[in-house]
């Protein structure tokens, strides 16, 4: 049995597949996100090779937990993920239109509940978490140099005029694609920059970070930008305080020399910066839009209070609430596409959509399952930060805080759609890992590690029936 296993400390390319073989899937679904998104009617949802990927990474989970007589599930995360099941379902019922409603029943499935629970249970220790980690920076910096050539070319989205606005392969139609592969970047790289005893790979994830901000700065994403800010602070400060205060004015410079020094992008850039605190003063028509379907979203609200006018009812009743400041929709040009007018679908805030689709049992079970699981991943990091002997987890135990910050914070200014919604899905599952997933657990700081388990596919799950020695 010992000698079959591959050894190890085995470098070899058949060595690296095989250790990394269950989660393999999962990092296609992030790689197939780089691949040129067909451009869809407009309102139309947009189906992608990623989407199919991640309804083949859930049915292989299934069949591994079915073969293995294993369960790769602990009560904590069955419970959590389990929540959002019960306000769709409601919601589903209550819903006018039966047909779109099942489709808002898949969508909400496959991101907030299947691919999450998938990627759990796939993703063994924290070197297959790092794999997938480093899997999203790579998209990034794939997605952040086209939309930085895009940027100097003037072959990006339309803004203010020109075609500027980098938004990579997603095209005018998602602006936020680009925007949120590359801050799910930054936060990964950064996070990996404090992994222990492996300088080179430190110092090459703090100088992917430090590139991927470009590209961010150049996608004109003021939602992005606030939960990266968020993402990024919330795991300086985990790191440690001192660490946090170095790496703020090295980055506080860094913004300086760019902007200043070599004018990139300064003039826009101070604009958009500066609508953030303008917003209640003199707001452009997109922001007017996003608060007038705020309020309409509240007003569904109050209509029905306990399961909302249904999924995907949102479009069908925002103009009976919404008042006549609302535009008819958003302009979206370039990037290798004509004109377009993009209807307003969403109020762009996922909390007050749950809210108005799903009413107060929906949002109470959606954000009770992300509050509850934010709520396990930062006591586990504070934990193992006052443990000690656990520095070499810590990048895994930042990377999954980092992560789920980011989403909360970015839900307040975004919600699902688009084809990089799957990586929500992905970024959900690696959150439970560390905070309420088996092998999080038994990776935590002062739990025994299994003998012999390193190299064994599915390792650390616990099976239904006692093991002999």
């Amino acid at each position: 049995m010992l000698a079959a296993r591959p050894a190890a400390g085995g470098t070899g390319p058949l060595t690296v597949l095989r250790r990394h073989a269950p989660v393999l899937p999962v990092v296609l679904v992030v790689a197939l996100l780089a691949l040129p998104v067909s451009p869809g009617a407009a309102g139309s949802p947009q189906a992608t090779a990623a989407d199919a990927a991640s309804g083949l990474v859930v049915a292989y989970c299934v069949l591994s937990a079915v073969r293995s007589a294993r369960r790769p599930l602990t009560r904590a995360a069955a419970l959590l993920f389990g929540l959002p099941v019960l306000g769709v379902t409601l919601a589903a019922c209550a819903a006018p239109t039966g047909g779109a409603a099942l489709a808002g029943v898949a969508r909400y499935l496959q991101v907030f509940v299947l691919v999450p629970l998938a990627v759990l249970a796939l993703v063994r220790d924290s070197r297959d978490l790092r794999l997938v980690a480093w899997s999203f920076v790579g998209l990034a910096l794939w997605q952040g140099g086209i939309g930085v050539h895009q940027y100097l070319t003037g072959t990006g989205a339309s803004y203010m005029g020109e075609d500027i606005r980098a938004v990579g392969t997603f095209g005018p139609t998602d602006v936020m694609g680009m925007a949120t592969v590359v801050s799910y970047g930054v936060v990964c790289a950064l996070a990996l920059a404090f992994r222990a005893g492996v300088p080179r790979q430190r110092t090459a994830a703090g100088l992917c970070a430090a590139l991927l901000v470009v590209p961010l700065a150049l996608s004109f994403s003021r939602g992005a930008w606030i939960a990266t800010a968020a993402a990024c602070g919330t795991v300086l400060v985990l790191a440690g305080v001192r660490r946090a205060l170095r790496l703020l004015v090295a980055a506080t410079a860094a913004a300086v020399v760019l902007v200043g020094g070599f004018g990139l992008g300064s003039q826009m850039l101070q604009e958009r910066l500066g609508s953030i605190t303008q917003v209640t003063d003199a707001p452009d028509q997109s922001v007017t839009d996003r608060y007038t379907m705020w309020a309409a979203s509240v007003a569904m609200w109050q209509e029905r209070p306990l399961t909302g006018v249904g999924l995907k009812g949102f479009p069908e009743y925002r103009d009976s609430h919404a008042s006549v400041a609302l535009s008819s929709g958003s302009d979206t040009a370039g990037a290798g596409q004509g004109f377009q007018r993009q209807p307003l679908l969403s109020p762009h805030n996922m909390y007050l959509l749950v809210l108005s689709e799903q009413g107060a049992v929906g949002l109470a079970a959606l954000a009770g399952c992300w509050a509850g699981l934010l709520a396990r991943c930062l006591s586990r990091c504070v934990r193992l930060r006052r443990t000690g002997g656990g520095e070499d987890r810590l990048d895994c135990a930042l990377l999954a805080c980092g992560l789920l910050v980011w989403q909360v914070v970015d839900f307040l200014y975004a919600d699902i759609g688009g084809p990089s919604t799957v990586l929500t899905a992905v970024v959900l599952g690696l959150a439970g890992w560390w905070g309420v997933g088996v092998h999080g657990r038994e990776d935590a700081p002062g739990a025994p590690q299994a003998r012999g388990t390193a190299d064994v596919p599915g390792h650390g799950v616990r099976p239904l029936e006692a093991s002999r020695p």
